[in-house]
Parts: structure tokens; C-alpha cells; sequence
């Protein structure tokens, strides 16, 4: 069995609050008189050994899911407050992975889905995550990697020279991500570690789209594309002169650009258009 709650909170915070009358919605009535007292109020500190599954409301990709455990539960007048566990060995989940298996976790109603609820579950929570999760993947040397993929749906990276030329094509990138939903980053709008290359790598790895511009065949540049590559995220190569794409990945369908005003503007609309391909607009 499994704890579902289904709240619009911020499950990532360690501490929440839930309304104490939306406790055993979609369970069933076997599996309720497992977990209430003789007053009929929920077994709080019961319900506690089981595992959760802490979901926001919603089914798409965009919607996320954690796995992990209650602390401390406890009743204030009609809230129940909590204290999260999330556990740091399963993977950040997608709410479109749960409702595509959702029968398999004992929701087999859309409406699920869309309402703030706790539920118990008859159904072996991690027996599912070990058929649908990818395992811990190898991990270089050289740099860093998180053990489980935590991609951002909505993040798109840049990769491409820091030099001041380059700050209208930036711009032209970011614009065609705004434009289709997306934000947009390059590795020198943060400072999370005291390695650059950490911070480009880390970058790339929570990347849905990578947008590698190989004009002036930068060495740094064609080692980011690798890398994006390598890690299976989708890339996108733009330059201002085809034979800047190196050999191997001419094959490939790039986006050649004028560095002008008008070419610019081109260059937003195309990779707009791929980018809206890409997340499925």
C-alpha cells in the first residue's frame, strides 16, 4: 500500500498542511476502516509507515511527482499538518507517467487527477518504480552528474561563446523560447558552482532542449553539443555558416542564421517552430 496525496503545495518545502476532510478520497472502503479509529478520524501515525507519493494536481509532464514519507503527522482542528521526506533515490516523476500507469496504481479515474485528495493505495508503489524508472546511470570522472535525471520541462540552454557579438543571437534564442513557452539560459546567467564547467554541465543535464551555435567552430561549444548529445537531451544547432557544423553532424538538420536584424528575426521564428515541435505545442 501507498499514501497519494494530491495537493497544489510545495512538496520540496519539508512541511505542509492538508485539509483533514479530504483524507481517504478514492479509497476504498476495506482499506479506510484499516486506517480510522473508533471515532472514525484518520490513523494519522498508521498511515505514516506507509510510503507516499506527493503529486501535484494535474496530468502532463509539467506536473510533478515525488516519492517519499510523512514525519510527524499530526491533526490541528481540521488541517493535518506534515512534515516530508522525499526520497533523494528515486528520480523526480512526471504526473503523464503516473496516468499513463494509473490502473497499474489503482487510479483508474481521470478525476483523480484533477482534485486535491489523499487516497491509500492497494498497490506496491515501489514494485512500479522499478519497472518504470530508469536505473542510476554510469557517471563520468571529469565532472560531476546527478545520479537521476532531473529535467526541467520548460528549461532550454544555450550553448555558445561568452563574447559580446554573441549577445543579439542570445537574445533572438531567448525570444523564440519565450515565444513557445519556454525559459531560456546560458551557463554565465548562474553561479552554482566553483567550476564553470560544472555549471555547463549541470545546465545541460536539467535541459528538455539544448541550443548549441557552432559559429566560429568554438572547441567549448562542440564539446557542450557532445555532452547534450551523449545525454540524449534534444539539441538544436544553429550557425552562421554551414561549414562551422562540424563534419560528423552535417547529417544532422541544422539552422543557418544572418547575424542582422532580419536574419535574427528569422532565426527566432525557426526555432520557435522547432521548439514548439519538440515539447508537443
Amino acid at each position: 500500500m501507498f499514501n497519494l496525496l494530491m495537493f497544489n503545495v510545495d512538496w520540496t518545502g519539508g512541511a505542509v498542511q492538508v485539509p483533514l476532510e479530504r483524507v481517504f478520497e478514492y479509497t476504498a472502503d476495506q482499506i479506510k476502516q484499516q486506517f480510522k479509529d473508533t471515532g472514525g478520524s484518520p490513523l494519522v501515525n498508521k498511515l505514516a509507515t506507509l510510503p507516499c507519493l506527493f503529486c501535484e494536481e494535474g496530468i502532463t509532464a509539467d506536473h510533478l511527482a515525488y516519492v517519499g514519507y510523512i514525519n510527524r503527522p499530526q491533526i490541528v482542528g481540521r488541517q493535518i499538518s506534515l512534515e516530508i521526506s522525499l526520497d533523494a533515490d528515486v528520480p523526480t516523476l512526471t504526473n503523464d507517467l503516473l496516468h499513463t500507469n494509473r490502473t497499474t496504481l489503482g487510479m483508474p479515474e481521470e478525476w483523480e487527477f484533477s482534485r486535491n485528495h489523499w487516497a491509500v493505495k492497494d498497490a506496491d508503489l515501489y514494485r512500479f518504480l522499478l519497472r518504470n524508472i530508469r536505473p542510476r546511470r554510469q557517471r563520468p570522472t571529469v565532472f560531476p552528474l546527478a545520479e537521476h535525471e532531473r529535467i526541467e520541462p520548460k528549461l532550454v540552454s544555450v550553448m555558445m561563446p561568452f563574447a559580446a557579438e554573441f549577445s543579439p543571437v542570445f537574445e533572438a534564442i531567448k525570444a523564440a523560447a519565450a515565444n513557445a513557452g519556454l525559459q531560456c539560459r546560458r551557463a554565465d546567467d548562474i553561479w552554482e558552482n566553483a567550476s564553470i564547467i560544472q555549471d555547463v554541465v549541470s545546465l545541460i543535464d536539467r535541459s528538455r532542449i539544448v541550443v548549441c551555435d557552432c559559429t566560429g567552430r568554438n572547441p567549448n561549444v562542440f564539446y557542450e553539443a557532445g555532452i547534450a548529445h551523449t545525454l540524449g537531451r534534444e539539441v538544436i544547432l544553429v550557425a552562421q555558416n554551414e561549414h562551422d557544423i562540424p563534419f560528423d553532424l552535417r547529417h544532422l538538420r541544422h539552422v543557418r542564421y544572418l547575424n542582422n536584424g532580419e536574419g535574427l528575426a528569422a532565426l527566432t521564428a525557426s526555432l520557435q517552430a522547432r521548439m514548439e515541435t519538440v515539447v508537443g505545442h
